[in-house]
C-alpha cells in the first residue's frame, strides 16, 4: 500500500512552503496591480492607466519567455531546494522593498515595474524547480497522490491569496506587505527543513534549446495535442479579464480594494470546485466536445462579467469562468500526459507551460492594450466575442478534437489518422 505523502516530513514541509508561497505571490500580484492603477490614475485617464496595468503582465512575461530555455536545465543541474529557497527569498525582498517605499510615501511606477520583472525572473526559475522537486520527496507509488495534493496547495493559494491581498490592503497597505513578506519568509523557512534529496545526473546535452524545439515540433505534428494547447492559449489570451479587475473594482463596480480581493478569488473558487468534482467524477466520455463547450462557456461568462454593473452577477460570472477554464485545463493536461510518449512528456509539458504563461501574463498586456483603445468594458466584451469565434473556428479546423471521445491514446489516434499524427 502506498504511503500517504503527508506521512512524509519532507513532503509536509514542501506542501506548506508551496501553499504559503502561492498565497504570498498571488496576494503580491493583486496589490501591485492595484497600486499601479492607483498611481496611474493620479495623472492619467482610465484608458491610459489600463494600458500601464496591462504592461505589468508584459513585465512578468518577458523574463519568463526569455529564461524558459535554461530554467529547466538549471532545475536538473542545481539542488532544487536551493533554487526554491533563493527565488522565494528574492520575492520576500521584493515585497519588503515595495512595502518600505509605500510606507515612506516614495513609491513610483518604475519601482513597481522593476518589482514585476523580478517577480517574473523568480517565477521562471521556481516553477520548474517546484514541479521537479515533488517526485524526489515521496516513493514512486505515492507520486500520483503527491502531485494531486501539490496541485491543491497551488489552487488553494490562488483562491486565498488575492482575497488576503485585497482585504489586508483595504485595512492598511503596510499590513498587506508585512503579511506577504512574512508568508514568503515562512515558505523559505519550511523549505530549509527539507533534508537532502536525490539529485539527477548532470545534463550532458550541449543543446538545451534544441530539446525545447523538439517539444514544439512534436506538438505541431500531433494535431490533437496542438488543438488542445492552442485553443486554451487563444481563448484565455483573448478573454482573460483578470488584469482589468482593479479597474472594475475601482471605477465600474465601485467596491474598492476589499471587493477587488473577492473578485480576484472568483475564478479560483470556480476552478477548485470543478477540480473537486473531477476527483470524484472523472471525465470519461466526449472529452473533446466538452472542452469546446467549456471554452464557449468561459467566453460567455467573461462577456457577462465585462458588461455587468452588478457586483454579485460579476462575481458569479467569474466563478463560472473559473470552473469552465478548469475543464479546459483538465482536458489539455490529460491529453498531454496520456497522448504523448514518455520520452517527450517533459518537452511537451515545457511547451504547454510556456503557452500558459503566454495566455496569462501576455494576456494581461493584451487586455491593457485593448482597454486603452476600447475602454475596459469594450476590451472585455471584445475578448469574450473573439474567444467565442476562436472556439467555433477551432471546432472546424481541428476535427480531431471534436471527435476525441476519451483520453485513451488508441481511441484518440483513430480520430483523424490522415493528418500524420506522431504515434506514441
Amino acid at each position: 500500500m502506498a504511503t500517504h505523502p503527508f506521512r512524509i516530513a519532507n513532503f509536509r514541509a514542501y506542501w506548506l512552503s508551496r501553499l504559503s508561497g502561492t498565497v504570498a505571490q498571488t496576494a503580491l500580484a493583486i496589490v501591485i496591480g492595484w497600486q499601479v492603477y492607483g498611481l496611474a490614475r493620479e495623472t492619467m485617464d482610465v484608458r491610459q492607466a489600463a494600458f500601464l496595468l496591462g504592461m505589468i503582465g508584459a513585465a512578468q512575461f518577458v523574463p519568463l519567455f526569455l529564461l524558459t530555455p535554461i530554467t529547466g536545465l538549471v532545475a536538473d543541474a542545481v539542488d532544487r531546494r536551493w533554487i526554491v529557497r533563493t527565488t522565494t527569498a528574492l520575492l520576500a525582498l521584493v515585497a519588503a522593498m515595495i512595502g518600505v517605499l509605500t510606507y515612506l510615501g516614495t513609491l513610483t511606477l518604475p519601482a513597481l515595474f522593476v518589482a514585476a520583472v523580478l517577480v517574473g525572473v523568480a517565477r521562471a526559475f521556481s516553477g520548474p524547480a517546484y514541479s521537479a522537486l515533488a517526485p524526489n520527496l515521496v516513493p514512486r507509488e505515492s507520486l500520483p497522490t503527491a502531485i494531486a495534493i501539490s496541485s491543491t496547495a497551488w489552487q488553494l493559494g490562488a483562491i486565498v491569496g488575492p482575497s488576503v491581498g485585497g482585504i489586508l490592503y483595504a485595512i492598511h497597505p503596510h499590513v498587506a506587505y508585512a503579511t506577504i513578506t512574512a508568508l514568503f519568509t515562512l515558505a523559505v523557512a519550511t523549505m530549509m527543513t527539507i533534508r537532502p534529496v536525490p539529485q539527477p545526473a548532470a545534463q550532458k546535452d550541449r543543446r538545451p534549446l534544441a530539446r525545447i524545439l523538439d517539444g514544439f515540433s512534436y506538438v505541431r505534428q500531433n494535431r490533437l495535442v496542438l488543438a488542445a494547447i492552442t485553443l486554451d492559449l487563444f481563448v484565455v489570451l483573448l478573454a482573460g479579464a483578470t488584469a482589468l479587475l482593479p479597474i472594475y473594482a475601482r471605477d465600474i463596480l465601485h467596491v474598492g480594494a476589499h471587493g477587488l480581493g473577492i473578485l480576484a478569488a472568483g475564478m479560483g473558487i470556480g476552478a477548485v470546485t470543478t477540480s473537486i468534482w473531477f476527483s470524484f467524477r472523472p471525465m470519461n466520455s466526449n472529452v473533446g466536445v466538452k472542452m469546446l463547450i467549456a471554452s464557449l462557456v468561459f467566453a460567455v461568462a467573461v462577456l457577462t462579467f465585462g458588461l455587468s454593473r452588478y457586483f454579485p452577477l460579476s462575481l458569479a460570472a467569474l466563478i463560472v469562468a473559473g470552473g469552465a477554464d478548469m475543464v479546459s485545463v483538465y482536458v489539455r493536461q490529460s491529453l498531454i500526459q496520456l497522448h504523448t510518449p514518455d520520452a517527450m512528456r517533459g518537452r511537451v509539458s515545457a511547451v504547454s507551460q510556456l503557452t500558459i504563461s503566454a495566455s496569462n501574463e501576455l494576456g494581461e498586456a493584451e487586455s491593457g492594450l485593448m482597454a486603452s483603445l476600447l475602454g475596459p468594458v469594450g476590451a472585455v466584451a471584445f475578448g469574450g466575442v473573439a474567444a467565442i469565434i476562436v472556439t467555433l473556428l477551432w471546432a472546424r479546423l481541428f476535427p480531431e478534437l471534436r471527435r476525441a471521445r476519451t483520453f485513451d491514446p488508441p481511441d484518440m489516434l483513430q480520430t483523424e489518422p490522415s493528418h500524420g499524427e506522431a504515434k506514441p
